[in-house]
């Protein structure tokens, strides 16, 4: 990667086709079809260096409710910072608003490996298909009346209505 000079730098890394593949069957995708990552780099203090990523990439996905597969765009700013390996600590105390902290060493950061991380942190948990809706009455759970001759044609109960049922016949 070279030295970076007082004022910062500036790098671009873009995944070759065997990393995408590789990276695709970590992070449990259908594939990878484009990733890159533009970086300004500033050093800090101590050997730090400050990263500021700006990633895109087009991934495939499995839809969880149609089971398709579809091709998703993304985008994602972020910032973390590298430190030397032996000025790293682990803190138990980490505060979620803090910027990252990575250790690194010998001179050598990996930024791929950071890409491919904050690549891991954009994606949906539960990716769905654009335009993809649940079946009707899928997600809805049904409780019986508490009292029948009450309930309305077309009304739903109310979820509690069961247990209300419940504890006027132990009475």
């Amino acid at each position: 990667m070279g030295r970076i000079a007082a004022s910062g730098k500036e790098v671009t890394i873009e995944a070759e086709k065997a990393e995408r593949v590789a990276l695709a069957r970590r992070l449990g995708l259908p594939a990878v079809h484009a990733l890159s990552c533009r970086y300004r780099l500033t050093p800090g203090r101590q050997g730090e260096v400050l990263a500021e990523g700006w990633l895109t990439a087009e991934v495939e996905q499995v839809c969880v409710v149609t089971t398709d597969h579809f091709t998703d765009v993304l985008a994602e700013n972020f910032t973390a910072r590298f430190v030397p390996a032996e000025r790293f600590r682990e803190d138990e105390d980490l505060d979620p608003e803090a910027i990252d902290e990575i250790p690194y060493e010998r001179d050598m950061i990996d930024l791929g490996e950071l890409a491919a991380e904050e690549l891991s942190l954009v994606l949906a948990p539960y990716p769905r298909a654009p335009g993809s809706v649940l079946p009707e009455g899928v997600g809805h759970v049904d409780a019986p009346p508490a009292n029948p001759e009450d309930e309305e044609e077309g009304a739903r109960p109310s979820p509690f209505a069961a247990l209300a049922a419940l504890k006027k016949g132990s009475h």
